[in-house]
């Protein structure tokens, strides 16, 4: 089997395994088809073969009746059939029938047509026998001298394969690559030549790169890229050289092609991490990124970009300005790319030239449309409120700007740039009066709620000055319009009742009185009917919403909308203003009048939201605290204590939660720093004084590719693979079989062991694999006879598409005493362990709010554990859902009857998995008991998380 797996190259997958034509059918249609008839016979077997039949019985009927045929792509099919059957008999020796076919292979070595002979000699690099080998080599040699660049080009990789897996066939390989080489014209044929060249004698390839040197900056780019990828190997072997290397992959930086442009840069800091050099290849990268219309490209390249600043700290710093150039694109992922590492190289000589740039950038998705304009518009602001935030000098530019925007921005933007401005209010004093003069004079052109609400919080909280407070008031008097509310709204509404009464007395010219109710009416027309109370309440329900919908002031129409959260925050906005005035100001009966006012806003705000007027009706929280404000107000005189509240405890309290979050980015950059420090006592590595060991010599791209290979994953413990294996059959079953799954990135493994328990051969034994969920058997397990009492193992492959619930069922399946007698072992059904694909991740509080309101489905744990402490059932429950804690430390500290946090994971294919937990403990030694509520977009994630094995393990059960 594992031969057969060697040599095979391609995976085939087989929709229907029961399809499987017989042997019988397949000659038939081998002998009697047509040439075209046979191709997709031919496709037929080559799928049943690499499925793990080799059919060894149909060798000679495809060398009678395939071989012979001049039909191409029937002899593409035939050299695919060639590299896949076994060539071997069962003592090792090769078989008979492929001396026919080596006779074969020679002629098609010879072949007139070249297309016969590239084709032929792409095969003999997949060859492996020596004695099929043999009789080939000299026409292999001759189509080294082939008219046909096609040809030539396949035979010298064929030539150094052959040399690779059989030295002592062709000696020589070296001497006859590098003659060809000198005398080849053709790119394609001289970059192959090299190519080969190099993987077979490093020394002749380094002779021949020395004659050509001067010339390879006008070389083709094929040639130009395998010098390139010599040149990174021999530097490392040869460090002598590195420095003529070095000038010429600098003038390889200013080559037409950007392939060889991507290589020279990534080559030049392999070499060097000499600051000119690093400088150099990071500007390459970010011209590429500019230049490259590929999106996944840019993306690549800027990554190289941001490993170099995090290698090489400040030195790329100057280069800032060029990769906000990549902004111009138009895909949102390779703009976030871009500013994440802007950011990253902001410092004091440049933070003011990047905030002017992201100030235009920001007046752009005003003006303009772009694709996912919003979200870019959130980033953009976020990316300034960094700056503004690092660097105060830029602080006072950057808030005057975003405030200009903040009636053109959607509300998510819009409540951004006011979390910001607060921010900024708060760490720097000097900009508040601006600020809070820019603030109030907006007040009339903002219609969201949520920025209202930030706006009169700052105009309440920080309006220190008389003048301030008076301006601030008039706005806020002009963006609620008349009072009280009630009132005013009703003689609207009676206005509206008068002028139809009006209306519909005047009939024909002549004024009557007014019908009572319920009377007959006369028309225009002339005739009577009669009006019902029907008809009168919907007349007035019509002028009601008529009334609704006029035109109204900004604050008022919110709060008849029924914003009564907004409704609160103008409370304690005007009792804020109402006292800070009364401190500042000798004039009482300014002072007074004022409060009187205060007081009728509030009470008229109360007395709407319990009318006809509003949407909804007031709710009683929001009532109540209206109500307190009014109290402090009446009682202003007596409780000075009370100005205290409202004036100086509101600020401690902001500053301490401003203070929190500079806490947490100086403890983020702290980490970030941690990571590529050197601590005092570590060794220090000096390359040059240092013993050659194992790891020196790698090729930095070779280790990429092993990294993205899976080559350098650390290899498992026994006791770990151990806790994999599952068993699927019972041990009184015939065949005894256990499974040890492995998940690789997307894939299921699943390495199945079988023991035959009993003292007879099984026969053509097989396990059949099936599937629930988006789960899907991309391998099916051969076919095996299993002598008594012997084990076999063989893998099946499943792919997984999504974390939903999936289930691999199976049996497994061998002929009986007699050929139409089959027996049948049902295996165990395997559950699929979700938590391999969840990663725990971190989003803001906002994120995770927005996406809890979005996401429909949701799972309601219930919680009854005995875990000692809230905080360990806390830790437990994080540990076996892999999801990460978003509440912050601080909030969590201090022992309490009672914990709530929220947590958040995402798994490999990009779905959000979003979690509340909210639990209390009765008494010291009483149980947890509380509930999970758990969101996602799509119910099985949901499901799945709520049903976890490692939820039962630490005393939960799924409600």
């Amino acid at each position: 089997m594992s031969t057969f797996l060697d040599n095979a190259y391609s995976l085939v997958h087989q929709d229907n395994a029961a399809d499987v034509p017989t042997l019988t059918d397949l000659r038939n249609q081998l002998e009697k088809g047509t040439d075209e008839s046979k191709v997709d016979t031919m496709k037929r077997i080559l799928t049943v073969m690499l499925n793990g039949d080799p059919m060894p019985q149909l060798l000679m009927h495809i060398i009678r009746f395939v071989m012979p045929s001049k039909y191409k792509p029937l002899k593409k099919l035939l050299y695919f059939y060639y590299e896949i059957c076994p060539k071997l008999d069962a003592q090792g020796k090769l078989k008979q029938e492929m001396i026919l076919v080596c006779n074969g292979i020679r002629n098609d070595l010879q072949h007139p047509n070249e297309y016969i002979r590239g084709n032929t000699l792409r095969f003999l690099c997949k060859l492996r026998e020596p004695e099929l080998i043999e009789p080939l080599l000299s026409s292999a040699r001759q189509c080294l001298e082939h008219r046909h660049a096609y040809v030539r080009k396949n035979a010298v990789f064929a030539v150094a394969s052959i040399y690779q897996h059989s030295q002592s066939l062709i000696p020589d390989a070296s001497d006859l690559i590098a003659t060809f080489l000198e005398t080849e014209s053709d790119a394609t044929c001289k970059r192959n030549a090299f190519a080969a060249l190099s993987s077979i004698d490093h020394d002749k390839a380094l002779a021949y790169l020395s004659q050509v040197f001067e010339g390879i900056p006008n070389a083709e780019e094929l040639l130009q890229l395998v010098e390139l990828e010599f040149i990174r190997k021999d530097s490392v072997q040869n460090s002598q050289n590195k420095a003529r290397y070095l000038r010429l992959i600098f003038d390889l930086l200013e080559a037409g092609a950007s392939t060889v442009v991507y290589e020279a840069a990534s080559s030049l800091t392999a070499l060097t991490s000499n600051p000119v050099a690093v400088k150099a290849a990071a500007a390459k990268f970010i011209e590429l990124s500019i230049k490259e219309a590929d999106n996944n490209v840019k993306l690549i390249v800027l990554e190289r970009v941001d490993q170099l600043r995090q290698k090489n700290e400040g030195v790329l710093d100057e280069l800032i300005m060029e990769i906000l150039r990549v902004l111009s694109s138009p895909d949102i992922d390779v703009r976030r790319k871009a500013l994440s590492i802007a950011l990253e190289m902001v410092s004091s000589k440049n933070v003011e030239e990047v905030v002017l740039l992201l100030k235009k950038e920001l007046s752009k998705t005003v003006d303009q449309e772009y694709e996912k304009n919003a979200e870019y518009r959130q980033l953009l602001i976020h990316s300034i409120h960094q700056c503004a935030i690092k660097f105060s000098q830029v602080a006072a530019s950057v808030v005057d700007l975003l405030m200009d925007f903040i009636a053109d921005f959607s509300n998510t933007s819009a409540v951004d740039v006011i979390n910001f401005v607060k921010e900024v209010v708060e760490k720097f004093p000097k900009l508040r009066p601006s600020i809070v003069e820019r603030l109030v004079a907006t007040l009339s052109e903002v219609r969201a709620g949520k920025v209202y609400r930030g706006i009169i919080w700052i105009v309440g909280e920080y309006s220190l000055e008389e003048n301030d407070i008076r301006d601030a008031w008039k706005r806020i008097r002009a963006s609620l319009g008349e009072i009280p509310i009630l009132a005013s709204e009703q003689r609207l509404l009676d206005h509206a009742d008068g002028d139809g009464e009006k209306d519909k007395e005047q009939v024909n010219g002549h004024s009557k009185p007014a019908a009572p109710s319920g009377s007959r009416k006369v028309l225009a027309d002339g005739t009577y009917a009669t009006e019902t109370a029907l008809t009168s309440s919907a007349a007035a329900a019509a002028k009601l919403e008529a009334v609704k919908a006029a035109q109204k002031p900004p604050l008022r129409q919110l709060i008849l909308d029924g914003d009564y959260y907004l409704a609160t925050v103008l409370s304690a906005t005007l009792t804020k203003l109402v006292m800070r005035h009364s401190e500042i100001s000798p004039d009482s009966a300014r002072t007074n009048a004022l409060r009187a006012e205060a007081m009728l806003i509030m009470i008229s705000i109360i007395r709407v939201g319990q009318s006809q007027f509003v949407k909804a009706p007031i709710d009683e929280d929001s009532v109540d605290r209206i109500m307190s404000c009014v109290r402090s107000l009446a009682e202003l005189a007596k409780k000075r204590e009370l100005e205290s509240v409202f004036l100086d405890d509101t600020r401690k309290a902001f500053r301490a939660m401003v203070q929190v979050e500079e806490k947490k980015r100086a403890a983020k950059e702290a980490h970030e720093k941690a990571k590529t420090a050197i601590q005092v006592d570590d060794v220090v590595q000096i390359r040059q004084l240092s013993k050659k060991n194992v790891g020196d010599g790698t090729d930095e791209i070779e280790l990429d590719l092993e990294k993205a290979t899976g080559g350098d994953a650390p290899s498992e413990d026994l006791s770990s693979k151990l806790t994999r294996v599952v068993q699927l059959t019972g041990f009184s079953d015939p065949v005894y079989a256990e499974a040890y799954v492995k998940v690789h990135q997307f894939d299921i493994v699943l390495d199945v062991l079988l023991v035959n328990q009993t003292t007879e051969t099984l026969q053509n034994l097989s396990v059949e694999f099936a599937t629930l969920g988006d789960l899907k058997v991309v391998e099916r397990p051969t076919t095996q006879n299993l002598g008594a009492h012997d084990f076999h193992n063989v893998q099946c492959t499943i792919k997984v598409s999504s974390t939903d619930t999936g289930v691999i069922f199976g049996n497994v399946v061998y002929d009986g005493a007699h050929s139409t007698d089959t027996n049948v072992v049902i295996l165990n059904d395997l559950h699929v362990d979700i938590m391999d694909y969840i990663q725990p991740a971190t989003c803001t509080e906002t994120q995770f709010r927005t996406m809890w309101t979005e996401f429909e489905w949701e799972n309601k744990v219930n919680i009854n554990s005995k875990a000692k402490t809230l905080r360990e059932f806390l830790t437990q429950l994080m540990a076996c859902t892999n999801m990460n804690c978003l509440t912050p430390e601080a909030s969590l500290k201090g022992d309490c009857q009672f914990l709530s946090a929220n947590l958040y994971a995402r798994s490999v294919f990009g779905e959000d998995a979003l979690a509340n937990l909210s639990i209390e403990k009765e008494g010291d030694d009483g149980p947890i008991t509380g509930f999970v509520r758990i969101r996602s977009r799509s119910q099985g994630l949901a499901l799945s998380l709520g049903s976890l094995k490692g939820l039962n393990k630490i005393g939960t059960a799924a409600a």
